[in-house]
């Protein structure tokens, strides 16, 4: 067992303020001991190699293992009671619920003269869903899922009104598993319906017409399975409303290729269903198209658009024979085209050719094009003729994120969503023949969000590569110009992007005087398709080598403390954390690693792990086992070296990235020399990925996290607060 000293200090309680801060007063805790962790003697030969994994029976259910489960409840005992003792613990997590305490609203989605949306009060556990019978109609509760579970863990997730809105078809997570249950309201008498339909999963929702809908399902687990293991063999079925699921019809199926996954989707006049195929994460697709006008004659029947799993293709919308689709193909930045189906031979025809900016999305409302383009990772939007006519440039406020745009021919309006960093979504109206936006529903806030200077900057990675990162202080810190306790966030992969978002867990930081800067590694889409490539399997480096400089270059800029530097990151942003850490143990004080990937030599072998062969390549294959074994952070732990304090953090019901990732990580962690900094592993549990968590437990994990950083990169309380524990009594 290893045994670390931890520094304490008094726990203050009061109004935070840029100001003067109080050094904290370091205290002598007693020893923090480890939990024993078995160690097995498994060791494999991978192509010449011998690899060793003794912590492999940490990859077991939690459920149905019950030495798992009691490494997980020592585990958590000793994080839950170093955390508890963290001297800013209990003014982050007020701050944090401060800032989350406001109303909030999603984009609403119009269907007949109903309008759906859901909304928030401030702290409620999950979001409500409300109908209104026109715009200005009264607010009706359709779905309220804080009644669904006493821990608040079971959630509204995806949501589709059919065609008039007569129905509401749903679903549900619960615990934050990826498996969901869907059902359906009645929208008038608010009634549910009998139908219910199990073992879906990476589903959409597609009505057609009234009478029942399309959705994608995989085959019933074995029993004890279902969060472990691997998806194989989805399909799409069709339910007929009041029938049970044994009787849904199957629509498509590759029963000759089960690594396939498809979706359906529904065009918004009810003519045409399109079935979109994949192999694994990489936006690379086959197309197939219904016409559900003739299904009585000819059944399920598909038309092939496109095939060979080659580019993206995301469908915009749908009229009559008419398809509009944004793809990359011979365009890495994407273009919209569209094509005739009713034709003697469809081609596709360009309406809005490639640009420097990424096309994002579009959308057809009323008779406009709606397109949102994406420049230097953050949201500008244009509206144009469907004939691809130029059109006008919709003005957003600033640097940030612009989301929604949907709508269906005929309509005159449609709602979008822009949020920033310092100001979470405001919902707004855009009428189509005006052009003008006017506030649907805006956030009060407990703050002044023009406290906050929003910049983004560019620095150069190792190779050379001029990469975007924002940086995020209150004003006063940065007319200061003192260097500052930083934590900086990354994911660059999957070809996602990060775009400027909201986070009350990050305004509680920035409160307290710290700075938060986001880095666009390679590996995500902030600029195509070359932007992913560069980023992913052989090119895997390069995101650690960008995260890296992006680290260097806050601290040589005076922004980041040299000792007071934080990283984090989740999912594939926490394999990034894992490996720069064992890569540059020196560069950083603190680190926290979020439902990572840690173990890149078995990620293929649980749930949806098989498909992140796209972004990571094959372990059994000897030219990307290399790869993967130099980096692998679980793998590539530096016995011996000073490592900085790290909290990794999972879900017993994460079964997307299994838990068993982090735990054999934290195990290898508290095993290794790497000096006297704390290595714990925080272990939620009735959670996900991260999806569908309550909002207590967002608070108390957000709460843990700021403390962690807090204490290991000298973020200091402002003078005027008062110690809590003195209080108490």
């Amino acid at each position: 067992m290893h045994r670390l000293r931890a520094l304490a200090a008094t726990v203050s309680l009061g109004i935070l303020s840029i100001g003067a801060p109080t050094p904290i007063r370091a205290e002598p805790m007693p020893d923090i001991i480890y939990p024993e962790t078995r160690r097995d003697d498994i060791v494999e030969d991978h192509f010449g190699e011998k690899v060793a994994d003794p912590y492999r029976w940490l990859e077991a259910d939690v459920r149905g293992a019950p030495d798992v489960a009691d490494w997980v409840a020592r585990e958590n005992a000793v994080t839950e009671s170093y955390l508890a003792d963290l001297p800013q613990r209990a003014r982050f997590e007020e701050r944090i619920r401060a800032f989350m305490d406001f109303e909030r609203f999603g984009l609403p989605v119009k269907a007949g003269k109903r309008y759906f949306y859901t909304r928030n009060t401030g702290l409620q556990p999950q979001a409500q869903l409300f109908v209104r019978h026109g715009l200005d109609g009264e607010p009706r509760l359709l779905l309220d899922p804080n009644a669904w579970a006493k821990d608040g863990a079971t959630a509204l997730d995806a949501w589709e009104p059919s065609d008039k809105g007569h129905y509401l078809l749903y679903s549900v997570q619960d615990g934050g598993s990826d498996w969901r249950i869907l059902r359906v309201l009645d929208v008038k008498t608010g009634e549910p319906l009998a139908d219910e339909i199990r073992w879906a999963k990476f589903t959409g929702l597609a009505w057609v017409g009234k009478e029942g809908f399309l959705y994608s399902r995989f085959p019933e687990s074995e029993e004890g399975a279902a969060f472990q293991s691997l998806n194989y063999n989805q399909a799409v079925y069709f339910h007929r409303l009041g029938t049970a699921q044994t009787e849904d019809e199957l629509v498509y199926t590759t029963p000759d290729h089960p690594d396939y996954g498809h979706t359906a989707q529904v065009t918004q006049d009810g003519r045409i269903a399109v079935i979109t195929s994949h192999v694994g994460t990489d936006a690379r697709y086959e197309v197939r198209a219904i016409d559900l006008a003739h299904r009585k004659r000819d059944g399920w029947k598909t038309q092939v658009l496109v095939t060979g799993f080659t580019d993206d293709w995301k469908l915009v919308e749908g009229s009559g024979q008419n398809l509009w689709y944004v793809t990359n193909k011979d365009a890495p930045r994407y273009r919209l085209v569209s094509i005739d189906l009713s034709a003697r031979a469809p081609d596709w025809t360009e309406l809005v050719a490639e640009r420097d900016d990424i096309l994002e999305r579009a959308g057809i409302v009323g008779d406009r094009l709606v397109l949102n383009y994406m420049r230097d990772a953050a949201s500008h939007a244009e509206i144009i003729g469907l004939d691809g006519s130029p059109g006008r440039t919709l003005t957003l406020s600033g640097i940030g994120t612009a989301s929604g745009f949907r709508g269906r021919p005929g309509d005159p309006e449609t709602f979008y969503a822009f949020s920033s960093f310092n100001c979470p979504a405001a919902i707004y109206r855009l009428d189509l023949s005006t052009g003008q936006s006017k506030p649907f529903a805006q956030p009060s806030l407990c703050y002044d969000p023009d406290a906050y200077l929003v910049e983004q900057r560019f620095y150069q990675s190792k190779d050379g590569t001029r990469v975007p990162m924002f940086i995020v202080r209150s004003k006063a810190v940065a007319k200061a110009g003192k260097a500052v306790p930083t934590l900086l966030y990354g994911y660059g992969g999957f070809d996602v992007s990060l775009t400027p978002s909201f986070s009350a867990t990050r305004m509680a930081w920035l409160e307290a005087g710290g700075a938060f800067a986001l880095a666009n590694l390679r590996g995500g889409g902030e600029y195509g398709r070359e932007w992913h490539d560069a980023g992913r399997r052989e090119n895997k480096q390069n995101v650690f080598d960008d995260f890296i400089a992006a680290s260097e270059y806050l601290i040589d800029e005076g922004i980041a403390k040299k000792d007071g530097l934080a990283i984090q990151g989740g999912s594939n942003g926490g394999l990034l954390v894992g490996a720069v850490v064992n890569q540059r143990p020196d560069l950083f004080a603190a680190a926290v690693a979020q439902v990572g990937v840690m173990d890149m030599l078995r990620f293929d072998r649980f749930t949806a792990g098989r498909y992140w062969v796209d972004d990571y390549g094959h372990p059994d294959r000897e030219e990307d086992f290399r790869i993967l074994r130099a980096y692998s952070p679980y793998h590539n732990i530096r016995d011996g070296a000073d490592y900085p304090a790290i909290l990794v953090t999972t879900a017993d019901t994460d079964d997307r990235v299994v838990p068993g990732h982090s735990f054999k990580y934290a195990a290898a962690l508290q095993a290794a020399d790497l000096g006297d900094k704390p290595h714990l592993i925080r272990i939620e549990t009735r959670a996900g990925h991260g999806s569908g968590k309550p909002t207590d437990k967002a608070i108390e994990e957000g709460a843990d996290i700021l403390a962690f950083v807090a204490q290991w990169t000298g973020l200091a309380l402002p003078d005027d607060v008062k110690d809590v524990h003195k209080n108490k009594d």
